[in-house]
């Protein structure tokens, strides 16, 4: 045995020792208890078989009675064989395993030549090569080889059939050593004559049938969780019993004569006695139910909350609903918000069900509005729970939001919410309120538009002012101010308005504010929306109830816009809000408020008022020579692509695209050779004539550009798509004219003595113009063809933009120009 080394070990030396060791253990109780581990499975194997219910149950107590002798005597063998291993043998074991034995090497003294140098030096290098293989020490496996201690591979058999029963037998039996002693014989049952009978019912939210088990021939069951047996028995008690390992009922008496329980696990159902049977039940689990959130909430229309969510559950979802709770670490804490909040519980609120159908899988929206809640726009968490027929739950994880509540862009409306969220938040916020109401209402005339905005106003002043000398708010008062807090905001932010103009003039200020505000998508719509239904209404009320109003437009000009480009104007708008490009909506939207102050609707393209003959093919044209323009800026972008990219592989792509803009151009020729069909203003006039001429012109440019677009020559195809945009525009002109001197023809001296008055004005004080349309005929521009001048800019833009030479500032400049226009 090596002697130990008076230097420390190394940490490499002390792993392998420690690992060696560890080997020794485990060769050791290996060869000390194969017998009685080998025993152990044999008997757990042979009980989940059901071996005692094939044998008489007195055989089976003798047998049980044997194998626990037998495996107290191998245990007891296997500890009497036993040595423990120490740190010495593991050592040495190491220690053999490595050439030179380095450990007793090291342990050595010298023994020769201690005084001579050269021998010293020899024995040091002896020495210090054994250090060195040391240092590659590694653990030393033990040796768990039994084969030449069981030579019949009984160990193998036991766990192969132990194997086998935790796979295709019932595992739980096993404990039923402890019940063997209990089952009666089979001649005493005989003789008494007992009978039994077994019902089991699967839960109603499943949908399966009831069993009657003395009828059921199957030895396995599949049954979902939670179904319940029910057993009774008949005769003498006590000579017929259950035994089950399926339900969680604790302690019972096995031959109680009526027996009811539920199926909580999967185990062994056994009816003891005579014509008795036994089931291996499988438990089928009921897993509880799962939800989560699809995306983010939205804020809908009017301030309504839109949250997605999935749910799903292997029986159906019963029930579901969603928990907000105020953030109050996420709260700015200013102003009213700075005082602690009222003590306030977080609300539920059910998710909405399909009434029919399956609920398994649930894919639906949970919509609400919590406008008028207190917590509305301020932090909060929500978190979704679902619920399926057994009572599980399911919980999303808490997130945090802001909730979604109806915002209110006019600046008294948006004052008078906030001073109703403070009085909520808080009851001490009282005074407060009071001296921000004196304020806002120093001079009423300017913060309110309608009188009865003002009456409310200063009716809901005095309440809260007559309240500051009575103590706290009552509940009852308080919510009576939250309710008349919210009833003026919404007057103040939708007015009582029945003018049109006053209509429109309250939704640009409404939008105006929402841009500064940056509103959501959703708020965008809305607002937008608005603006376009006062928009229509106002210039319905210009066609058809004009106002006389006394002042003309200062330079006696104005400018001339057709409800289209209106329409187009605030489409522009809201794309731009939508981006988030605040800056540029607000100037577009500052353009369209000047053009409204000096607005005159064109007849023909989007006016109001009655119909005249031909209106319909008018909008038709409209329509076409749009969707010609688009067609014309497509063209360009392509003839730009073409530049850029060169011959080879871009002429290949540009083929394909020139056969597909080839085949729009064509279609549009179709259309408006049908267009020309219809019945048209002027027809047999001179000015009729004129416009069928610049129809069939503008067909057969376009007809000429489909060619040159089909052959790859784009330039040439834009040439011709700018003769076919002129000529139809000529034609529009003519057939205005005509429709014009129509329009004269029937009104006849009633147009004259109309204008002989000079009152013939619109609410803007300008021309009404003959037969009571808005508008005038006049050249607004001083014998400037428009059409021309306008044609002429685009393509002085397009032809800039094209020139790729020029700073990137001009052109990312010139490109914006082209998007807007």
């Amino acid at each position: 045995m090596p002697r130990t080394s008076k230097t420390l070990p190394e940490p490499s030396l002390k792993r392998a020792l420690r690992g060696t060791l560890r080997g020794l253990w485990a060769e050791r109780l290996a060869r000390a208890f194969w017998p009685f581990s080998t025993l152990l499975l044999f008997c757990a194997a042979v009980l989940a078989f059901g071996a005692q219910d094939i044998v008489p149950a007195r055989w089976a107590m003798w047998g049980a009675f044997a194998a626990l002798l037998a495996l107290l005597a191998t245990f007891s063998f296997g500890v009497w064989r036993l040595r423990l291993p120490s740190r010495m043998e593991a050592a040495a074991r190491l220690d053999a395993s490595i050439p030179g034995r380095p450990l007793s090497a090291l342990a050595d003294e010298q023994a020769i030549g201690a005084s001579d140098i050269a021998s010293q030096k020899v024995w040091a290098a002896h020495l210090q090569r054994m250090q060195a293989r040391l240092s590659q020490a590694r653990p030393v496996r033990g040796d768990v080889r039994l084969a030449r201690f069981d030579r019949f591979g009984l160990r193998y058999m036991a766990l192969t059939g132990f194997v086998v029963a935790l796979l295709f037998g019932a595992p739980s039996r096993v404990v039923e050593i402890t019940e063997i002693a209990q089952v009666p014989s089979r001649a005493e049952a005989v003789a008494l004559g007992p009978s039994w009978e077994a019902w089991v019912q699967p839960p109603g939210y499943t949908g399966r049938p009831s069993l009657y088990l003395n009828e059921v021939d199957r030895a396995r069951l599949e049954l979902p969780q939670g179904s319940r047996v029910t057993i009774r028995f008949y005769g003498q008690q006590g000579i017929m019993s259950v035994q089950e390992s399926l339900s969680d009922r604790g302690e019972y008496d096995p031959s109680d004569m009526a027996q009811d329980f539920e199926i909580e696990r999967s185990g062994r159902l056994t009816v003891r006695g005579p014509g008795g049977r036994d089931w291996e039940i499988v438990a089928l689990p009921d897993q509880p139910p799962s939800v989560a959130l699809s995306g983010v909430a939205e804020r809908e229309r009017g301030g309504l909350m839109r949250q997605d969510f999935v749910a799903e559950d292997d029986y159906g979802v019963t029930g579901g609903e969603i928990r907000v709770a105020l953030d109050l670490d996420s709260v700015e804490r200013r102003y009213g918000l700075s005082l602690e909040p009222e003590p306030r519980d977080d609300f539920r609120v059910s998710l909405p069900m399909p009434a029919s159908g399956s609920r398994s899988e649930i894919e639906d929206a949970f919509i609400e509005d919590f406008s008028e809640h207190p917590w509305a726009n301020l932090p909060v968490t929500i978190a979704l729970q679902v619920e399926d027929a057994r009572g599980q739950t399911g919980t999303t994880e808490d997130v945090s939001m802001v909730l979604p509540g109806r915002r209110f862009f006019d600046p008294t409306a948006a004052a008078v919410i906030e001073l109703r969220r403070d009085l909520l938040w808080s009851r001490e916020n009282a005074p407060r309120i009071g001296q921000l109401m004196r304020a806002i209402s120093h001079k009423p005339e300017d913060a309110f538009r309608s009188d009865e905005a003002r009456r409310r106003f200063l009716d809901t002043r005095a309440v809260v002012l007559a309240s500051l000398d009575d103590g706290p708010l009552e509940d009852a008062l308080r919510d009576d101010l939250a309710q008349r807090f919210w009833d003026l905001a919404v007057l103040l932010e939708e007015g009582e308005l029945a003018d049109a103009r006053e209509r429109l003039r309250r939704a640009q200020e409404r939008l105006d504010e929402a841009v500064r505000n940056g509103a959501d998508p959703a708020e965008v719509a809305e607002l937008m929306d608005e603006l376009r239904e006062a928009m229509r209404d106002y210039m319905r009320q210009l066609a058809e109830q004009p106002r006389e109003r006394g002042e003309a437009p200062a330079d006696g000009e104005s400018m001339e816009i057709t409800q289209d480009q209106i329409q187009d104007l605030l489409d522009r708008i809201q794309e731009l809000m939508e981006e988030g490009r605040m800056e540029e909506a607000a100037e577009l939207l500052a353009q369209l408020n000047a053009l409204l102050e000096n607005l005159q609707v064109a007849e023909g393209q989007g006016g109001g008022g009655e119909g005249m003959p031909g209106d319909q093919a008018m909008e038709g044209l409209g329509e076409t020579l749009r969707e010609q323009q688009d067609l014309s800026d497509d063209t360009f972008n392509q003839l730009q692509d073409e530049f850029r990219n060169g011959d080879g592989d871009g002429e290949a792509e540009g083929e394909g695209d020139g056969e597909g803009l080839g085949a729009r151009q064509r279609g549009l020729a179709d259309q408006l050779r049908d267009q020309q069909l219809q019945p048209l203003p002027g027809e047999g006039t001179p000015e009729g004539d004129a416009a069928l001429d610049a129809l069939e012109r503008a067909q057969r440019a376009m007809e000429d550009a489909a060619d040159a677009l089909e052959n790859g020559d784009t330039g040439e195809a834009l040439s011709r798509q700018a003769d076919a945009m002129e000529a139809m525009r000529e034609g529009m002109r003519a057939m205005n004219e005509a429709r014009a001197q129509d329009q004269r023809d029937q009104m006849g001296d009633q147009a004259a003595n109309q204008d002989g008055d000079g009152t013939n004005r619109d609410p803007l004080g300008r021309d009404r113009g003959q037969g009571g349309e808005v508008g005038t005929a006049d050249n607004l521009l001083q014998g400037e063809d428009v059409y021309r001048r306008a044609r002429d800019l685009l393509e002085e833009l397009r032809r800039r933009s094209a020139e790729l030479e020029r700073p990137e500032a001009e052109l990312d400049y010139l490109r914006r120009l082209l998007d807007r226009f």
